[in-house]
């Protein structure tokens, strides 16, 4: 440890938490957001009677899970200007940006995972419950949104905050495509110091620090969720 400059890390900490670490949280809090929203419906859409719904939910799934997600990042990276362009019959690629492209893609691809947990956490309750909303003159949404959907969630917390985890973990995958999140920041201080080997272990000391704590917690949530039950 003779050669480990420390005073790297302390000269260029508040650039890579300012700048990297914020934009990692950001993208991660968005991604997590929009892909529980949408992998509830797909959760909806995969439990429906109706065959076209379901079978659509499934083959959605299936397809994001068995893909890479680094070889989709780099697909919506590049498709996604042209989709734009195509919507908009601007005739040409529309610039999105680098983090719209990123959510975009984190958003379509942690639904399926997500969708798989509400999914589970859906079929967790009683279907004596959804019988009685419907005895008492609910239709199918409110059924779900007053009954079924509040308890699934409740129950689902603990794998839901876990999900979140490994969407923090997965947004590292950006940095290839040049966003400055906290890798990204750290391998450009890198590449300009040539220090990779410090600001690549200060990188995973940090990420180590944040998801073992975030881990801790959530089996803090569970704990308490059982001794609530």
């Amino acid at each position: 440890m003779n050669g480990f400059d420390f005073d790297t890390i302390v000269r260029t900490a508040p650039y890579l938490f300012k700048v990297g670490l914020v934009f990692t949280l950001k993208l991660t809090f968005l991604s997590t957001v929009g892909a529980i929203v949408l992998g509830t419906l797909l959760a909806m859409m995969r439990l429906s009677s109706n065959r076209l719904l379901s079978g659509v939910a499934g083959t959605y799934v299936n397809l994001m899970r068995a893909l890479p997600l680094i070889l989709i990042i780099f697909w919506f990276y590049f498709l996604v200007p042209y989709i734009v362009g195509w919507v908009t019959q601007a005739g040409r690629p529309i610039a999105v940006g680098g983090f719209t492209s990123a959510l975009i893609t984190f958003v379509l691809f942690e639904a399926a995972y997500f969708c798989e947990i509400m999914r589970a956490g859906i079929q967790s309750i009683p279907s004596g419950q959804a019988g009685a909303g419907y005895a008492l003159g609910l239709n199918y949404w409110q059924v779900m949104g007053k009954i079924v959907l509040p308890q699934a969630f409740r129950n689902m917390t603990p794998l839901l905050l876990t999900q979140m985890i490994v969407v923090f973990q997965d947004t590292s995958l950006v940095y290839v495509l040049s966003l400055t999140d906290f890798l990204g920041a750290a391998n450009n201080v890198a590449q300009r110091d040539g220090r990779l080997v410090e600001m690549f272990v200060f990188v995973a000391v940090v990420y180590f620090i944040i998801s073992y704590t975030a881990s801790r917690l959530v089996k803090v949530v569970e704990q308490r969720m059982a001794i609530a039950r």
